[in-house]
């Protein structure tokens, strides 16, 4: 079956007649991380993690959203959570970000924290986790905590976490 169209030919390419990206583009990308989501930054770089609660329900956000997806209210109260939490579920990844192979796996994980309502959790690295152990399914459930990234160097990010590991006699 032949399709419509007329079909690209090489001298079109090299002639500049056709946009092509033989390498990465520089491109670079700028946002508003809107209300919520600007003050969760800033306190990380404060060392603390802040949730919003609902008044109308009490569900507490983390990250925090500006309504409450269960009873539409708008959320208004600020509450720190720790920074300790359980694994809800990981996954172990040779894939960087650039989609290029990773030597070394890395581990990501969903952390429900302790202060945040029941599956409310951040997606993180895992640090000092053996990828068997997700594997084989041991770090599910664990408790585990933050490992903040030195106060100097914060910037108000969430790499200000570095990781998240399993706590000590866990």
């Amino acid at each position: 079956m032949k399709l419509p169209g007329t079909p690209y030919k090489d001298v079109d390419l090299k002639e500049g007649r056709i946009p092509y990206v033989e390498d990465k583009p520089d491109a670079k990308y700028r946002f508003s991380a809107g209300i919520a989501m600007s003050r969760f930054l800033e306190e990380l770089k404060n060392g603390r993690i802040m949730g919003l609660k609902c008044l109308n329900c009490g569900r507490i956000y983390v990250p925090p959203r500006t309504f409450c997806s269960y009873c539409f209210k708008p959320t208004s109260e600020w509450v720190q959570v720790k920074d300790t939490g359980i694994v809800n579920t990981a996954v172990v990844s040779y894939i960087a970000a650039d989609r290029g192979r990773m030597d070394k796996p890395l581990v990501v994980a969903v952390i429900e924290l302790d202060g945040a309502s029941p599956g409310m959790g951040i997606l993180h690295k895992l640090g000092n986790v053996d990828p068997e152990d997700v594997k084989n399914g041991k770090i599910f459930g664990k408790r585990v905590r933050a490992v903040w990234r030195p106060e100097e160097e914060r910037t108000g990010s969430i790499t200000d976490i570095l990781y998240f590991e399993p706590m000590e006699g866990d």
